[in-house]
Formats: C-alpha cells, sequence, structure tokens
C-alpha cells in the first residue's frame, strides 16, 4: 500500500472525512499493485454532499471577492508546495510520466491562482434607460450549488479547472472524480482544508456507483448547474438528466483532432509538435491529434521523420525519469485501441511501427499507421490511445474537408508559414480551438472548450466565469 500524508481513503464532505461499510480498490496500471482501498461512497453520501454545499452557499457568496481570493491563493500555495507529492501520487493512479504528471500538478494549480483574482473582477453594467425617471443597473451573482463529474486522464487539472471558476464567482462546489483515479481528488480536498477554505464549500464523492450518484448530481433541485468532462455518449445523457431542474450546463466532451501539415511548413517542427500532441498521456486527451493530415509533396519527408521521433520514445514505468509513455489506464482502454488498429489494418491501413507491446497488460507501444483514410475507424472515432494515423491531401480545400468530416469540434493544429494561409484555415476549421504551428495549447488564460458535439461552455480565462454567474437585470423607477 502506498504511503503519504495526503493519502486520503474517504469522502470528503461539510469538511469531514467519511468511511463506509464497503471499499473498493485502487490500483497502479503499470503493475496493477493496489495502492489504496477507498470507502465507497453511493446515493446517500451524494444527497450529504449536495445538502452541505447548500448550506455554505450562503456564507461563502456572501464573503467579499478579496477574501475568497486569499484563501484560494493559499490553496495555490499548498497544491505548488506539495507538487512532488502530487504527482507522485497521480503518476501511481493514473500510470503518466513523473514529468507530464508534474506539469499537470502545476497545470492545475494554475486556474487556482487564475480565478482567485478573476473573481475581483466580475463586473456590472449601467445602461441608458428609456425615460429620466428610470435607471438600468445589470449586477452578476453566483448561479449557487455547482456539481461536477470529472474524468480520469487528468485527475487533478479537471477538477481545478472547474471548481477555481465556481469558488472565484462564489459557488460552492461537489465534485465526483472517476473512480479509477480518485486519490488526486482526495489530495486536493485535504490542501483546500488546511488552506482554510469553509465547511462545505469543496465537497468531494468517491464511489463505484457512476450511474446512480451521477443522477443525483443531475437531478437534485438544490443543484444549480451541471459541468462534466468525458466522453460524449454519456454527456448526452446528463443533459437529458439535467433537463428535469433546467439547470445551466456546461459539457466538454470527445474529440476528434486533426493535425495538418501544409508544404510551407517548418517540417522538423511539425514533427515535435505532432509528437507531444499525439502521445502525451499515452494519447489519452480530449484535445491530442487523433488524425495527421499532411500535403502529398511533404508526405515522404514528414513520415520518416515521425517515424524516427516516434521510435525514439521510451515506453515504461511512469515513474522512470527516462520514460516518456507510461502505461495506459486498463486493460479495456488497451482492448478498445487494438480493436481500432485491427479494423484499419484489415481496410487497407499500413503499419509504419509499434504495436502490441510485451511489457504488460496496460502497455502498448506508440505507433504510425500510413495509407489511412477519413472513413476507416482508426479515424472516424476518437483513438485515447498512442496510435498515429497519417492521411495524406493534395490541396487547401481538400485538408480543411477531411479535418471539417467530423462530428467533434473540439481542437485542431496545423502547421503553414504563409499568412494568408493561416488565417483561411483557422477561420475555416470547425473546432473550438486551434493550435497554429503549436502542439500544446492549454493554459488559464485561454478559453478551453468546442463545438458541434464536443460540448458547450469555456473552462479558464475570462470567459470561464460566465457559466458560474447568473446575469440580474435591475430596473430603478421613481427617479
Amino acid at each position: 500500500m502506498y504511503q503519504s500524508n495526503l493519502l486520503k481513503t474517504g469522502s470528503y464532505i461539510n469538511g469531514q472525512w467519511l468511511s463506509s461499510a464497503t471499499y473498493f480498490e485502487v490500483t497502479n496500471p503499470f503493475d496493477n499493485s493496489v495502492l489504496a482501498n477507498v470507502s465507497n461512497a453511493g446515493v446517500t453520501e451524494t444527497e450529504q454532499a449536495v445538502v452541505a454545499a447548500k448550506i455554505a452557499l450562503r456564507g461563502w457568496s456572501q464573503k467579499p471577492a478579496n477574501e475568497r481570493a486569499l484563501l484560494m491563493r493559499k490553496w495555490f500555495d499548498l497544491v505548488m508546495k506539495n507538487q512532488d507529492e502530487l504527482a507522485e501520487l497521480l503518476t501511481l493512479e493514473q500510470g503518466k510520466p513523473l514529468a507530464e504528471a508534474k506539469g499537470e500538478i502545476s497545470y492545475g494549480a494554475s486556474f487556482i491562482e487564475w480565478f482567485a483574482e478573476e473573481g475581483k473582477r466580475i463586473y456590472g453594467d449601467t445602461m441608458q434607460a428609456p425615460s429620466n425617471d428610470k435607471r438600468i443597473v445589470v449586477i452578476k451573482q453566483p448561479v449557487g450549488v455547482v456539481a461536477a463529474i470529472t474524468p480520469w486522464n487528468f485527475p487533478n487539472a479537471m477538477i481545478t479547472r472547474k471548481a477555481a471558476a465556481a469558488l472565484a464567482a462564489g459557488c460552492t462546489f461537489v465534485v465526483r472524480p472517476a473512480a479509477l483515479t480518485p486519490l488526486s481528488a482526495l489530495a486536493l480536498a485535504e490542501l483546500s482544508k488546511q488552506a482554510g477554505i469553509p465547511d462545505g464549500v469543496f465537497n468531494v464523492v468517491v464511489g463505484t456507483d457512476s450511474r446512480a450518484m451521477g443522477e443525483v448530481l443531475t437531478t437534485h433541485p438544490d443543484v444549480a448547474k451541471f459541468t462534466f468532462t468525458g466522453s460524449t455518449n454519456v454527456g448526452k445523457t446528463l443533459i437529458k438528466q439535467c433537463a428535469s431542474t433546467v439547470k445551466k450546463v456546461s459539457m466538454e466532451l470527445g474529440g476528434n483532432a486533426p493535425f495538418i501539415v501544409f508544404d510551407d511548413a517548418d517540417i522538423n517542427a511539425a514533427v515535435q509538435g505532432a509528437v507531444v500532441s499525439k502521445y502525451r498521456n499515452a494519447g489519452q486527451t480530449c484535445v491530442c491529434t487523433n488524425r495527421i493530415l499532411v500535403q502529398e509533396s511533404v508526405l515522404k519527408e514528414f513520415t520518416e521523420k515521425f517515424v524516427i521521433a516516434v521510435e525514439a520514445l521510451t515506453l515504461g514505468n511512469g515513474l522512470d525519469h527516462a520514460v516518456n509513455i507510461g502505461p495506459m489506464i486498463s486493460t479495456s482502454a488497451i482492448d478498445e485501441v487494438k480493436q481500432l488498429v485491427a479494423l484499419s489494418l484489415n481496410a487497407g491501413a499500413r503499419l509504419l511501427t509499434g504495436g502490441v507491446s510485451e511489457q504488460g497488460s496496460c502497455f502498448y507501444q506508440p505507433t504510425v499507421l500510413a495509407d489511412v483514410t477519413n472513413e476507416m475507424a482508426i479515424a472516424a472515432n476518437e483513438i485515447f490511445g498512442p496510435v498515429a494515423p497519417i492521411i495524406s491531401f493534395k490541396t487547401e480545400q481538400e485538408a480543411l474537408q477531411i479535418a471539417n468530416d467530423t462530428e467533434y469540434g473540439l481542437a485542431a493544429y496545423f502547421y503553414a508559414r504563409d499568412i494568408g494561409r493561416v488565417w483561411r484555415i483557422s477561420e475555416a476549421l470547425e473546432f473550438g480551438m486551434i493550435g497554429i504551428n503549436e502542439g500544446i495549447i492549454s493554459n488559464a488564460a485561454a478559453p478551453f472548450g468546442g463545438m458541434k458535439q464536443s460540448g458547450n461552455g469555456r473552462e479558464g480565462s475570462k470567459y470561464g466565469l460566465d457559466d458560474y454567474l447568473e446575469i440580474k437585470y435591475l430596473c430603478m423607477g421613481g427617479i
């Protein structure tokens, strides 16, 4: 069993650590060893967390913004002070290399820091009234209790990105993290407690009954806003459930990101950008490259250099500093990747490097496929694994047609130097975020979110507070 002062094994509700009669195991995907036995919460505990958040709402929402900011700043400082320990815990339960895990802790903390300051800049308006005896004022107020469900691939940052905005706006927060990776969420709760964030303001409920717990969070009348990061299919179900109480909803759902390499691109830079965008977290991110589109005239050069770069990656235990790619989250995730690759190979794709790994049940080698078309399974579906399919194109218009031929619209990337092309492609791509000559695009100051069936709402940036606020119009008469 893993030992740490930040290791907690029960839900955090109203400032208290809860235990239960039943437990579930949290395991290390590297070797399937047991890290902890965690108390298995369910419907009752989820309801308790919502009630606690509702009770805490009045005091937290009425606290001056600068006082909330000071408490959040203490939380940020504690997260960064404990960055190494948090990163090790994250690597152990999720598998990503330690350097990536440390990056996630810093990235997650940046949202606490950003929104601690941004919460002091929630501005209203005064407007010209239709007559001299009236005045029009617009104010913004916290929406209320916020409920969230977060995924296993970024078990720290996907929580802070939502919770920091909610708390800064004056809302209280209940999160149900993925049962595969609950320890990072509970560690954040411990640090929030140490920072002095009041009881009931930040609550974490951990359990394996995702369906029942999710139903509470999406239908409870005291939850004013629901936010989710995960698959599009699950998101659709949760949106339907939220409709019963007409909740405010924001969704960060699936992706199918194209990475386009034009003939005027810096090929070496494009290769490096594609590697970091595709293989970060073993390809298990919603914004990672899903399809690499390369113009025919530079296809051979790019492919050869890309394969060399991919074969230089090191697969292994995330705690090993020499490792670039850790294990995938589970054997079922491996099976899904195997199936997509097999279907595509049978349809005419060609394996250039990679494939099944012999290192362990949760490992898959960084893989490159050539001769792929946009209709193949590997291109039509979100891969969520370390497989890069390469598709060739002839013209700019063909590249756009292929790139936009998906129900998703989260992130896209392209490499080009012609300024006219940069503007044309940026405006024509049907995606919420575009990386131009850049493979890593996420940061706290930028609005994160998608179009089409990749969801709605934005996280981070000055726009990130909007989903946690209500606009109230005040009409003053008799003046």
